[in-house]
């Protein structure tokens, strides 16, 4: 059956644009995500992304924008680190390059970009950004930001909010690995190892593994990744983020597998169809097309750390991935018996399949994932080379289902947009017209051959059939045949000829996009009440902040390395995921505890008002 994004002859200004978005390390990853049915794609060019190891040259950007705009759907770059001083000037050039590109939006932190981007360019205000509050959501947009992004700890409650506070589109996390800090305000890598996030440098502090201590130095846990969260997964909540005001549902994983995105993304998109039928007066998705065969998704088969919904409920949970920091995968059973190059594994459940070339991983002794191939897989026994620290008994998890990857790779569904047709037969002439979904129209008109049918209906149901076929990514359906006169014979060679003509004329034309929110420059509402931290690495963003009142600028911390800084703040608290919270117990102090890493040492505070821990 074919999956429908969105079939709408007319665009109607009532229903909500509902984008899902999608990331892509490299263009043809980007493209994956399209044919996947991604409303939209964030990529790096080749500098000021957040991921330093996903750069890519404007042409490829260029390349992927041309692919995207057939269905509709956007390229998003993400310029999404801190501008420092000597960098205005590069900035400024690639700016100009991305805009030229075709780029649809850039994804932004530093408000000196709001000044150095050309003009027409769409803003978003990035995670990095900081936004969740309503104060800081309407500061933000004042700016000239068109969309903000959300960060991953608000709850539904919390994007209501916000969504009343602000005109601008807003874009909330749904799916893929978690900060543990909120975005933009983390230093633990910087204070660590000198390299930024900020920057698009993090060294990723917070899948480490630590030692917990009391302020007696009594070792409460041993070598556990405990600033490591699960992975986000809110793919059964993309109704209730619709109704708390979401536009766009973006899934993280610059950095991951073409598999992943098209997995995860196939995925989502199919969730966010449903969304769209349930509710066909209310929302509409935000680019175009059909898509047809292909893999069916499954997202337990892709990298994960285990799943949660964090904060959506305004409720605590389990979050904590602090024995898995990597990924795990599916847990398939226990060792049963182990010989030189031989496993045999007990299996957890029926139905299970070992696939030659498969994955697995366990915990090993120091509490790291070890991880392994199946050479050969024969029922529940694996071949492979020696594996130090696997035992009997030790747990195991596959983590890379090589079939499944097999069907991934195979089996991409191919996208069309939807084309109607009418034709009309009179005077030994063929007229037809084709509209598509996006509202394109092409018209043709041929001299009909001038032998006469020998079986008119049949000959109907010929040219039906031939026209109602797939041209290019232009699914065709005659959606009638009008017949003034003799019923001529026409090939099949003929009538395929004018479905390939009109799809070329469609082609000509560029596709009706559905609008993205500009932003615009407007005066603060209210700078006497905040004091804005975001981080400010240059002159611009200085100025900026000056003329919009701020109590007090935050200078990069990349810059000044000042002393008694929050290396993090998190909602993630420790004491809650080890039963140590005075709400759990009362009479408990919420008095610090540190964490150990190689001979360096961070305080952990507990900010009971607000709920959150810090790291310093």
């Amino acid at each position: 059956m074919p999956v429908p994004l969105s079939f709408r002859p007319e665009p109607q200004a009532e229903r909500r644009n509902l984008e899902l978005l999608a990331p892509a390390r490299t263009a043809d990853i980007g493209v994956a995500a399209v044919d996947c049915g991604a409303d939209a794609v964030y990529i790096a060019g080749p500098a000021f992304g957040a991921r330093q190891a996903a750069g890519n040259p404007v042409s490829d950007i260029r390349r992927l924008c041309g692919y995207a705009h057939r269905f509709g759907a956007r390229i998003y770059v993400t310029f999404n680190t801190l501008v420092y001083e000597e960098e205005i000037p590069q900035a400024r050039r690639l700016l100009q390059e991305l805009q030229d590109a075709g780029v649809d939006a850039l994804i932004v932190q530093d408000a000196a970009v709001t000044r150095l981007a050309p003009e027409g360019m769409i803003l978003h205000a990035s995670t990095q950004c900081a936004i969740r509050t309503p104060e800081k959501a309407r500061f933000t947009e004042s700016l000239g930001y068109g969309r903000l992004v959300l960060e991953r700890e608000l709850s539904l409650a919390q994007i209501r909010a916000v969504r009343e506070a602000v005109d601008a589109e807003l874009e909330c996390f749904v799916h893929g690995a978690l900060c543990v800090c909120y975005s933009g305000q983390c230093y633990l890598s910087e204070h660590l190892a000198g390299r930024s996030a900020n920057r698009g440098a993090c060294v990723q502090a917070c899948r480490s593994l630590y030692d917990l201590e009391d302020a007696d130095g009594k070792v409460l846990v041993k070598n556990k990744a405990l600033l490591s969260l699960k992975d986000f997964n809110l793919i059964g909540r993309l109704e209730d983020l619709a109704e708390a005001g979401a536009d766009s549902f973006k899934i993280e994983g610059r950095l991951k597998s073409a598999s992943y995105v098209q997995n995860v993304v196939r995925a989502y998109s199919d969730a966010l169809d449903a969304l769209v039928r349930r509710y066909p007066d209310r929302y509409r998705r935000a680019s175009y097309g059909t898509l047809r065969g292909g893999f069916r998704p499954d997202l337990k088969k892709t990298f994960n750390r285990d799943y949660t919904e964090l904060f959506l409920d305004g409720k605590r949970g389990e979050w904590a991935a602090m024995d898995a920091p990597k990924s795990m995968g599916e847990y398939i059973g226990t060792v049963d018996r182990l010989r030189a190059g031989v496993v045999t594994v007990r299996p957890d459940r029926p139905g299970l399949a070992l696939h030659n070339g498969d994955g697995f991983a366990f915990v090993g002794r120091d509490g790291g994932i070890v991880g392994f191939r199946g050479d050969v897989c024969e029922g529940f026994t694996i071949r492979c080379k020696e594996v130090p620290g696997l035992k009997a008994g030790t747990r195991l998890y596959r983590n890379i289902d090589a079939e499944f990857e097999r069907r991934l790779e195979a089996g991409r569904p191919v996208r069309e947009i939807g084309v109607t047709l009418q034709a009309r037969l009179s005077a030994g002439a063929l007229a037809v017209t084709a509209v598509t979904e996006d509202g394109r129209q092409a018209s043709l008109e041929v001299p009909a051959p001038f032998e006469a049918a020998r079986d008119a209906d049949r000959m109907l149901e010929t040219v039906r059939a031939q026209l109602s076929k797939r041209s290019g990514i232009y699914a065709f359906s005659a959606a009638g045949v009008e017949v003034a006169g003799p019923v001529p014979f026409m090939s099949a060679s003929f009538l395929n000829g004018i479905r390939r003509d009109l799809a070329e004329a469609l082609d000509a034309q560029p596709v009706r996009m559905q609008p993205l929110r500009r932003g615009a420059v407007r005066p603060d509402s209210a700078p006497e009440t905040l004091t804005y931290k975001d981080n400010v690495a240059n002159s611009v963003a200085r100025e900026i902040y000056r003329e919009r009142g701020s109590v007090s600028i935050e200078e990069a911390y990349e810059l000044t390395h000042r002393e008694g800084v929050e290396y993090m703040r998190t909602k993630y608290c420790l004491r809650h995921e080890l039963g140590l919270c005075p709400k759990q117990k009362p009479g408990t102090r919420p008095a610090p505890l540190f964490l150990l890493n190689q001979g360096r040492r961070l305080r952990l505070d507990f900010d009971c008002a607000a709920c959150e821990m810090t790291v310093r």
